[in-house]
């Protein structure tokens, strides 16, 4: 029993009030150096959710997703689009060095098939990242999707409503994103494994590309009772 207790404190996943544990579970850079600090050196992390809460899109969110983006398009893995709010733009995507034959955008019909395509993205071995935008999630679909992130290697970031930022959640990482006065995105660290919650930085997002709305590289159209598509 002792050596079992031993090993779950060493586990970066059981929170210990007292101290921070330094995770080596695999992450991807986040691309802003700032930001990468606050989270303890490591970045987005691989095979577990990540959580991005906001009041309302367009604030610069996309944005801190695009240096990950180019890495994995570059990489020859695929960036899934589930239900974004607004058309991504291609355009912008393939001027900010985007491999749009490594995109593809899913518009799900409901519940049932949004959690059934995520939980599939999740698994591919083609998957390099997932960004999904769900309407409310209850605790059993959320760690359901937990799951699912950890039967694959890549990266999931759901972008959901700043209210739900005191639901409990089993994603490894929690940001509370809100716009700066100066076209900068505020980053509020809530939750992030190993570690204590209430890191903050200011990144710059003056040059940030329109990478929403208008028109989008490969759209999937759910449900999915047609299978031959």
């Amino acid at each position: 029993m002792s050596e079992l207790l031993n090993t779950l404190m060493q586990d970066a996943r059981v929170w210990q009030g007292h101290r921070q544990t330094r995770t080596t579970q695999p992450a991807e850079p986040t691309g802003y150096q700032v930001l990468d600090n606050q989270l303890g050196g490591l970045g987005w992390p691989r095979g577990a959710l990540s959580e991005c809460l906001l009041d309302a899109p367009g604030i610069g969110e996309l944005h801190l997703l695009l240096p990950l983006m180019q890495r994995v398009c570059a990489e020859g893995k695929t960036v899934f689009w589930l239900n974004p709010p607004h058309t991504p733009y291609a355009p912008a995507l393939a001027r900010e060095g985007v491999n749009l034959n490594q995109v593809v955008l899913i518009n799900t019909e409901d519940e049932g098939d949004f959690l059934w395509t995520l939980e599939n993205c999740l698994r591919s071995p083609v998957t390099g990242l997932v960004m999904a935008w769900p309407g409310k999630l209850a605790a059993r679909e959320i760690r359901r999707l937990q799951l699912a992130a950890e039967a694959g290697s890549n990266v999931c970031v759901l972008f959901r409503e700043r209210r739900y930022a005191e639901q409990n959640s089993p994603a490894a990482l929690r940001l509370a994103l809100a716009p700066g006065e100066h076209q900068d995105l505020k980053v509020n660290v809530l939750k992030r494994r190993g570690s204590w919650p209430g890191q903050c930085c200011s990144l710059a997002m003056n040059q940030r590309a329109d990478l929403a709305f208008r028109e989008s590289p490969r759209v999937v159209q759910g449900p999915w009772a047609d299978q031959s598509r």
